[in-house]
């Protein structure tokens, strides 16, 4: 999702220096990323793997088939990583998915036990991982600002650089910094407080917004679907991000003795801001992470794989772990409905700042309030498996 602009020439000597001063820093925390394991498993061993809707999950693969069939790239589909199969075999699963006459779950459940092979995931030897959710925001907009309309969605601003420092170095692999040039220097752009109280000059706005809170909470799911005065629908998304780290809010309402622990949701969050007017701004602001936004030409979120994600069956995974566009078994509790799982094939198609690890993701709900009640509460523990292509 970041990309390097013309600008860089720019930074070279500046990241230059960034290298040699944080070289050692970046080693030990690669050395203290947890390894990822694979222990082959049969699908006979993956329980209720049978009892899934396979062509809901195949169905979204075939979102992912594009960025397979359309590469030139050969070898390895991760160098780093061999495992993952080749480009070639990820080609050679997609055409045969395109020739296939798939109409319900068992000629679904088929194609996969036919092309894959199950492996579980491990995080070093640990096979339990946390996984959350996220949706996409709902919010109503108008293209002019206004006494009710008066809260600004930023599109990406010009003077925005966003390095992706992978692209210099393996081992600052999926390490980023943002910034703006002044001078052949990059200095920090302006934090989430300063931009909102004193706005962007010369920055575009995509639209007027008429609630804070609900903008923020677009920020932190990274896309929104805005219902204009006019009654049309505008899907946003990513367009970048100001530089600074993200921080949780919610773990100072924690410390503020606001909420317990135990309590902690995006909906106790929003119950808090909302009834504490006062103090909103003064708590949006302890997370100093800013995004901008595109308007976008599908009818639907785009995930870090730059397709259209499935409710239900897309996974943000960690895309220094993993390539995009693979299927993923998912075996976790849902977050609202006691005694029920998760087990369902999902896709890797995007990932997020907090997903870190190999058994770690965040599932995709889809849109609205329904979505916003299952991602919420969401923090279960659970178990991962890859499906790879077969040898």
């Amino acid at each position: 999702m970041l990309s390097i602009t013309p600008r860089l020439g720019l930074l070279l000597p500046l990241l230059m220096g960034l290298f040699v001063l944080t070289s050692c820093d970046k080693k030990e925390e690669k050395d203290m990323r947890a390894v990822l394991n694979l222990q082959p498993l049969k699908f006979s061993q993956i329980k209720s793997w049978e009892d899934d809707h396979h062509k809901q999950a195949l169905d979204a693969f075939t979102q992912s088939c594009p960025r397979f069939l359309k590469s030139k790239k050969d070898g390895a589909l991760d160098k780093d990583d061999p495992r993952f199969g080749s480009w070639d075999q990820w080609r050679a699963i997609c055409q045969a998915l395109g020739d296939a006459h798939i109409t319900d779950d068992q000629d679904a459940r088929l194609f996969f036990e036919t092309h894959f092979t199950p492996h579980q995931v491990l995080a070093d030897e640990k096979k339990d991982g946390l996984f959350t959710g996220y949706y996409v925001a709902e919010l109503s907009g108008a293209e002019v600002e206004t006494e009710r309309f008066k809260y600004p969605i930023y599109a990406k601003p010009d003077d925005l650089v966003m390095v992706d420092l992978g692209l210099f170095r393996d081992d600052l692999k999926g390490r980023r910094i943002a910034g703006t040039v002044k001078d052949g220097r990059l200095y920090p752009y302006a934090d989430r407080a300063d931009i909102e109280t004193k706005g962007l000059k010369d920055v575009p706005v995509l639209l007027w917004a008429d609630d804070p809170v609900e903008v923020f909470f677009m920020h932190i799911q990274g896309s929104g679907r805005v219902r204009m005065v006019d009654g049309s629908t505008r899907f946003i998304g990513y367009a970048g991000q100001n530089g600074h780290p993200y921080t949780a809010i919610g773990k100072f309402l924690i410390e503020m003795n606001e909420v317990a622990k135990e309590d902690m949701s995006m909906q106790a969050i929003r119950e808090w801001l909302n009834t504490h007017p006062a103090q909103r701004d003064d708590l949006l602001n302890k997370n100093a992470s800013y995004v901008f936004f595109r308007n976008l030409d599908q009818n639907g979120a785009i995930g870090g794989q730059g397709v259209v994600l499935t409710p239900e069956r897309s996974l943000a995974i960690d895309h220094t772990y993993y390539p995009y566009g693979m299927p993923f078994w998912l075996d976790a509790p849902h977050p609202i409905q006691p005694n029920t799982r998760l087990q369902r094939v999902m896709i890797g198609q995007d990932t997020g700042g907090a997903i870190r690890g190999p058994v770690r993701g965040d599932v995709f709900w889809g849109y609205g309030a329904e979505a916003e009640r299952n991602a919420g509460p969401m923090k279960s523990e659970g178990t991962l498996v890859v499906l790879l292509p077969k040898v």
